[in-house]
């Protein structure tokens, strides 16, 4: 999933409303979490179908239970909606057992309460096969242009077909056998399958209040869920509002929740730990990179350093020159000094990254094993690449065209920008401007006409490499801003995933990381992330390695 990281008078006015606009919520004895969990501007897509980044999965993976959630210590997938689960022999046919009796449920700002939600006759709706089923077919649904459809469709049977509008919707099999038995058929088995189907786009989705109110059916009152938590306010870009959904009876994976009410905030990095140490939020899930020395000896109980399944990378535009040439682009990389990244500027046991895909799950190449494959940090093979650049354009610093880094507003990501603008002017002796945009502006522009180079954040949705280098640069993916294709690299990872040993696939994922990232260039993978959060020592956390944090799961003792 995309990841986004996230003073005066002012910045006592702003906070003073942001604080306002979450105001009391709750009565004097119940636990409310102070959150900040994105920067200032972030707006939350409520929309099951058409949320990509974590900040919006955050929320949406507590109030929208899966099917088989990860684990967010572990990544494992375990018994969510589905309480038990058969897999055929061959590997393709899913058959999961739902949890019974769970309610739909909305925040009814009249009496102030979380209420059931009726259907024409009076009668509670609950939780069925069939929601799971219309939820998926939604996603995929060509109509609904969701960036994840894809996903779902490459994973059942039918689904590419329906979901590129050449095949018909009743022929994708996921199907109910009845309300609370779901199966899933997928075109070809592999070792991945049970963690996809546990992701957010094969989870249930009230088809009444969506269809009643198109694209207003995630606004607070038309908003219908299930899960843990229940939207109660939403003022996008600065807050929003969820509260605890006593009808929720626990499964393993959302247990009932401890916390009445998480107030969540939207502040950029030095707003949210003024905020922390004044004592006026619990948590934030980002850091300003200049404090962490400070904090490392004024707060080590609180300041948290841990891993997660992140790559960051700058993703090249390869219709846009000079990125449209792979001289061009593989100095850009090769110029990019990764380890002087971290130690001097990241600072959080971070690990420079020439390949896409994190090297911890059971099928990942690792440059450790391949060490002739992938980008690197090599000053003087930039200069060679950006001489043949010149070479074949017949350009020269001063007629070259001029570039552009463009990223999401973030202090964290303009540090990392400016360093790596300054590596850029010293060894390929070139300028480079930088911009930023608000987070959704930014998600619109990538997927309308994305810059020369910009930044990107991947987390793992599942433990496998095809997660990152099919679903995210596959030629067809919603996700790849690139405009690059390679029919190789796309039928390599064709085969590797109908592989179930995971040590054969390797070699097959060595040769698409060499591919995508130096052979073609199409992005510069720059580190592998560390988890950097202030979180209150007064709090029963989990940390979680997975892009989303569990707030269901956590404690104010």
């Amino acid at each position: 999933m995309f990841k986004s990281f996230r003073v005066s008078l002012l910045f006592v006015l702003v906070l003073s409303l942001a604080l306002t606009a979450v105001a009391p919520t709750a009565a004097q004895d119940q636990k409310v979490l102070r959150a900040v969990i994105g920067p200032a501007g972030t707006t939350v897509v409520w929309d099951v179908a058409l949320a990509t980044d974590t900040t919006s999965h955050t929320f949406i993976e507590m109030m929208f239970p899966g099917l088989v959630p990860r684990e967010e210590t572990t990544g494992v997938p375990e018994p969510g909606m589905a309480e038990s689960w058969e897999i055929s022999d061959d590997a393709r046919t899913y058959t999961f057992y739902l949890k019974q009796d769970v309610p739909w449920v909305t925040y009814d700002h009249d009496a102030d309460e979380v209420v059931q939600v009726t259907d024409e006759n009076g009668d509670v709706r609950m939780v069925t096969a069939h929601d799971f089923v219309y939820g998926t077919l939604r996603t995929m649904d060509p109509e609904v242009a969701s960036d994840y459809g894809y996903l779902p469709a490459d994973w059942v049977q039918g689904g590419v077909a329906y979901n590129t509008g050449e095949g018909a919707r009743e022929d994708v099999q996921i199907v109910a056998l009845d309300d609370y038995t779901l199966q899933i058929t997928a075109p070809e088995p592999a070792g991945f399958l049970l963690a996809v189907y546990g992701l957010w786009v094969f989870t249930a989705q009230p088809q009444w209040t969506i269809e009643e109110n198109g694209d207003a059916w995630t606004l607070p009152g038309n908003y219908h869920s299930y899960g843990t938590f229940v939207l109660k306010e939403d003022n996008p870009g600065s807050s929003a509002t969820i509260v605890k959904n006593p009808f929720w009876t626990g499964t393993e994976s959302h247990p009932v929740p401890k916390i009445d009410v998480i107030e969540a905030l939207f502040l950029d990095a030095s707003a949210a730990l003024a905020a922390f140490e004044a004592g006026e939020v619990d948590y934030s899930d980002d850091v300003p990179l200049p404090d962490l020395d400070r904090l490392r000896v004024e707060r080590p109980d609180e300041l948290y350093i841990g891993p997660r399944d992140c790559t960051y990378i700058y993703g090249f535009n390869v219709e846009k020159a000079p990125f449209d040439n792979v001289h061009a682009r593989r100095a850009f990389s090769a110029a990019i000094d990764r380890q002087t990244l971290i130690d001097a500027v990241l600072k959080a046991g971070q690990e420079p990254a020439g390949f896409f895909s994190r090297p911890n799950f059971a099928a990942s190449a690792t440059q450790e094993e391949y060490p002739d494959l992938g980008t690197r940090s090599d000053p003087e093979l930039a200069v060679q690449e950006l001489e043949l650049y010149f070479e074949d354009t017949g350009l020269t610093r001063d007629t070259m065209p001029p570039i552009t880094l463009m990223h999401n507003t973030s202090e964290a990501h303009a540090i990392v920008a400016q360093a790596v603008q300054q590596m850029w002017k010293t060894t390929l002796g070139i300028e480079v401007q930088i911009a930023n945009q608000e987070w959704q502006s930014y998600l619109d522009l990538l997927d309308e006409d994305a810059p020369q180079v910009f930044r990107y954040g991947w987390c793992a949705d599942y433990p496998d490499p095809h997660n990152f280098l099919s679903d995210v640069y596959y030629s067809t993916s919603g996700n790849n801003d690139t405009n690059w294709a390679n029919e190789e690299y796309d039928a390599i990872l064709d085969e590797a995933k109908l592989m179930l040993d995971f040590e054969a696939r390797k070699p097959l994922y060595a040769r698409a990381e060499h591919i995508l990232t130096w052979e073609d260039a199409a992005i510069a993978p720059i580190y592998f992330y560390t988890d950097l959060a202030m979180k209150g020592a007064h709090l029963d956390a989990t940390n979680s390695i997975i892009g989303v944090d569990r707030f269901d799961k956590w404690d104010i003792p």
